[in-house]
This record gives structure tokens, C-alpha cells and sequence, in this order.
């Protein structure tokens, strides 16, 4: 039987400066008959990214609303490496129908297929393979779960990802994203963090680390809006301004070293109040604020992400686009021209990349793009109508 190897990162270099069992890694090696890897890769090419406006929150989430003049218009779009995995008990509730996919709605409210509960309470965001991805009016975010914990037993990266979104989610809301004061996003992530913790520890006992990105949006009077990026990691909030086709604001990558970013969970030394990174921008009405996995920004330049949204938008003012529709509805298909780029180029063998280009540098011999899961939210600054 012919055998292919995939070739890889391998963990920590230095044991003692990490626990013994902290994963650093986003690729490992596997041996796959190649028949095998042929047909993965034909069931990946089958499948489309998908989309929507909004991730699921419960109806009693609607009467905390937000004090600020300005919210988001907002779409995303995810494609995802393999079949994203399904949440174990107690985290999720069987579907009440036919459709057996709990972890992909795109209605806002409850999922009537079956939804992923934690303490009694809908989980709020979508999975995307090992990523999780939120949207809503006042705040977006996207972790990334490292994957390799799939090859450790009782390993759950997509349930410490999408835990720790919830969570955040949940603590801005209950602090209605910083009312007529100042949100405190690092605050948010750090109760996160915590609860996510509590509630994977014994007995239900699920390993894994996810770094996080998320952007508030907020104010400082009537006129001028602020953004809250709070990010550990190398997933990335990026702002877009269509006006001038600037980028006006990108975070930093976070890493441990090469293909080990800072992340938080299991056994990882990393924690919100010590190595979360928070800015905050002034941005204008009509700016887009990107949140994505690094599926995107290891497969694409920035100057690439922001041409490609540039593009996307004006296609879709000229009503290229079948169906047009609002302004979520350009946001989602932004998001959806951008990860099919960057989908493009994570497939191609032979294609150059950030990643293949950080591999170089490193004296790493890797070529082509970078297989990942793949996540974007759009979000377009409005300004609430009196």
C-alpha cells in the first residue's frame, strides 16, 4: 500500500518553560494511505463555504441593548478543513427534526434543529471545524482552536473555542457593552476564559486551547465611534476603510514561536490578564471591521485581504451581486468572496503564501498554502437611526 506522510511541526522545543502536555502545534504528523488522502481531499473540494448574518442567541438576549449610537452591520462566511465535530454531552441537545447538523444555523433565534447548551443556556456563535465564529450588533469575534488536540483523548478544541466566544459574549452583554461608560473587553475575556474553564474541568473533564479575537463597538461621543479589539493569539481583526482603500488598523500576530501563538486552555501558560492585547481605534461610519481565523491570514497578504474586500464591496454596489439586499447582506457576501480566496490558495500545493514565506525564514522547507479551517465576520460600522 502506497503511504504518504504529511510532513510537520512537532511541540514545544522547551518543556520547561510549558507543561509537559501543552500543545503547541497546528500541524503533526500523519500517515495516510493515499487512496485515503485522495479522497478527503475530493470531499473538501465538494464542500462550499458556508454563510449567514448573525449566529443564534436566546430571545431573552434581546432586551440587553447597547447605549452606543453605532452597531454593526454584519455576514460571515467559513469553510472548514474536515467535518467540523459534534459537541458531547452535556453540551448538546439532540435535534427535534431531520437535519443533524446543530452547529451551523443561521437564523438568529433558537436553533429549531437541535442547539449546544452549556449550564442550561444556548450557545451562543457557530463552529467552523476547530474555529468559532460570533456576530451580532455591538460585538464580533472569532477563536481558533488548535486542532492537534483532536489526537489527545478527551481532546475538544472546537468546544474550548466556541465556550470561551459564549462566554465572552454573555459578560458584554451583561455589562451592556460598556453602557454609558467604557467596556473592559480584557475583563470579559478573562470571565470567559474562567467559566470555560469551570465548566470542561471534572467531571466532564474536555481538553484543548483556542486563541481569541473579538472587536466592541463602542463610542466616545455622538459623532465618533470607538472599537474595542481585545486579541491573544494570531487571529486577527483587521479595518478596512473603502472611502480611501486604507487599512487603518491590523493587530499584531501573538507567538510563542513559529506556528505556536499564544493561546488559552489546557495546561497553556497564557491568560487573558497577563497576555491579552487590547487597542482601541477611532473609526468612521462606513468602515468594515474584519475578525478571522488565521486560515485566512496565513494564505493571503494583508494588501490581498484588503483589495479582495475593496472588490467584493464595489461588485457588490453595482448590483453585480443577484439579489443585493442589505447592508449585512454585503457584508456576508465580502466574507464569503474572502474565504474562497483564501480557500483557493490553502489548496493550491504550489501557490506562494505568508505561511510558506514565515516557513522559509525559519529554514523550514514548505511550499504552497496552508490547510486550515477558514473564518471570517464582515461587520460595516452604521450609526443607529433616531
Amino acid at each position: 500500500m502506497s503511504i504518504t506522510l504529511r510532513i510537520a511541526r512537532s511541540a514545544c522545543r522547551d518543556s520547561s518553560k510549558t507543561a509537559a502536555n501543552y500543545i503547541c502545534v497546528r500541524r503533526f504528523f500523519t500517515a495516510l494511505p493515499k487512496h485515503d488522502k485522495e479522497r478527503e481531499r475530493n470531499e473538501r473540494r465538494k464542500r462550499e463555504p458556508t454563510s449567514g448574518l448573525t449566529t443564534p442567541v436566546p430571545e431573552e438576549s434581546n432586551r440587553h441593548v447597547s447605549k452606543s449610537p453605532f452597531y454593526f452591520e454584519a455576514g460571515y462566511a467559513a469553510w472548514a478543513k474536515r467535518h467540523t465535530r459534534p459537541f458531547p454531552p452535556p453540551f448538546f441537545s439532540p435535534p427535534s427534526g431531520s437535519f443533524s447538523d446543530p452547529l451551523s444555523t443561521h437564523h438568529k433565534s433558537r436553533d429549531l434543529r437541535g442547539h449546544s447548551e452549556v449550564n442550561g443556556h444556548m450557545i451562543r456563535g457557530i463552529t467552523n471545524g476547530d474555529d468559532a465564529l460570533l456576530v451580532s450588533d455591538n460585538l464580533i469575534g472569532c477563536n481558533d482552536g488548535v486542532g492537534a488536540w483532536a489526537q489527545r483523548e478527551r481532546g475538544h478544541a472546537p468546544l474550548w473555542s466556541r465556550l470561551i466566544l459564549h462566554f465572552l459574549a454573555v459578560a458584554a452583554e451583561k455589562n451592556e457593552y460598556g453602557g454609558s461608560g467604557q467596556p473592559d473587553p480584557v475583563k470579559y475575556l478573562s470571565e470567559a476564559y474562567d467559566l470555560a474553564k469551570e465548566a470542561l474541568s471534572d467531571p466532564n473533564d474536555w481538553f484543548g486551547t483556542t486563541t481569541s479575537v473579538s472587536a466592541l463597538i463602542h463610542h466616545k461621543d455622538e459623532k465618533q465611534a470607538m472599537l474595542y479589539v481585545t486579541q491573544l493569539g494570531d487571529s486577527t481583526v483587521l479595518v478596512v476603510r473603502p472611502s480611501d482603500g486604507s487599512v487603518i488598523f491590523s493587530t499584531v500576530e501573538q507567538w510563542h514561536y513559529f506556528d505556536c501563538p499564544r493561546q488559552l486552555g489546557t495546561n497553556s501558560p497564557d491568560t487573558p490578564d497577563s497576555d491579552a492585547k487590547l487597542d482601541i481605534i477611532e473609526i468612521q461610519e462606513g468602515d468594515i471591521v474584519l475578525a478571522m481565523s488565521d486560515g485566512v491570514t496565513d494564505n493571503l497578504w494583508e494588501h490581498e485581504i484588503s483589495e479582495n474586500v475593496i472588490s467584493s464591496l464595489e461588485n457588490w454596489r453595482k448590483k453585480d451581486v443577484v439579489g443585493r439586499g442589505t447592508h449585512a447582506e454585503g457584508m456576508k457576501y465580502v466574507a464569503q468572496e474572502l474565504v474562497i480566496a483564501a480557500k483557493t490558495i490553502a489548496e493550491d500545493p504550489f501557490a506562494e503564501s505568508p505561511f510558506m514565506e514565515r516557513a522559509i525564514d525559519e529554514g523550514l522547507a514548505i511550499e504552497g498554502g496552508k490547510l486550515d479551517d477558514i473564518s471570517v465576520v464582515a461587520a460595516l460600522c452604521q450609526r443607529k437611526k433616531t
